[in-house]
C-alpha cells in the first residue's frame, strides 16, 4: 500500500479505532478496499459489494445537487444501519477526484463525524491527492 494511502488508514483508525470496520476508496471507475476487519468481510462475502460501491458513486451526483440547492458546500453523508453506520466524503471539487466511506460499528452515543472531515481535509490538504486513487478495477487490496 503506498504511504499517502497508508497515511489515510492511519488518520482514519484513529478517529474508528476498535469501532472502525472497513474503509473503501473510490472514484467514478475503481474503487478498492483499504481495509476490511475480519468479521466484516466474513459479512460482505455474501454480498455484490460492486452494487454497494457504486450505489456511493452515486454521491458525485447528490453533492452537485446539494450545492445547487443549498446555500451551505457539500461535506459528506452518514447513513445509518442496524450494524453499523457509515460516513462517506470526498477529496477535491472534480466528479473525477476520490472519495472515502468508512463504517462503525453502530452504538448509543454518536461519533463526531464533523472531526472525521475535517481531519480528512487536514490530511488532503498535505498529500498528493493523485497518489490517492484506487488502483484496482473493483477488489480488495489487504496488506
Amino acid at each position: 500500500m503506498a504511504d499517502a494511502k497508508r497515511e489515510l488508514v492511519e488518520c482514519i483508525e484513529a478517529f474508528g479505532e476498535d469501532a472502525l470496520r472497513d474503509i473503501w476508496l473510490f472514484n467514478p471507475t475503481r474503487y478498492e478496499a483499504l481495509y476490511i476487519r475480519d468479521d466484516v468481510e466474513a459479512n460482505i462475502e455474501d454480498i455484490n459489494v460492486n452494487n454497494f460501491v457504486d450505489n456511493e458513486r452515486y454521491g458525485y451526483i447528490t453533492r452537485d445537487t446539494y450545492n445547487a440547492l443549498s446555500h451551505a458546500a457539500y461535506q459528506y453523508s452518514v447513513h445509518g444501519f442496524d450494524e453499523f453506520e457509515q460516513f462517506r466524503t470526498f477529496f477535491g471539487e472534480e466528479t473525477t477526484d476520490s472519495g472515502v466511506f468508512i463504517s462503525l460499528d453502530a452504538h448509543n452515543g454518536a461519533y463526531d463525524f464533523g472531526d472525521l472531515y475535517d481531519k480528512l481535509m487536514t490530511y488532503a490538504a498535505r498529500v498528493d491527492l493523485s497518489s490517492v486513487t484506487p488502483e484496482n478495477v473493483g477488489q480488495w487490496s489487504g496488506d
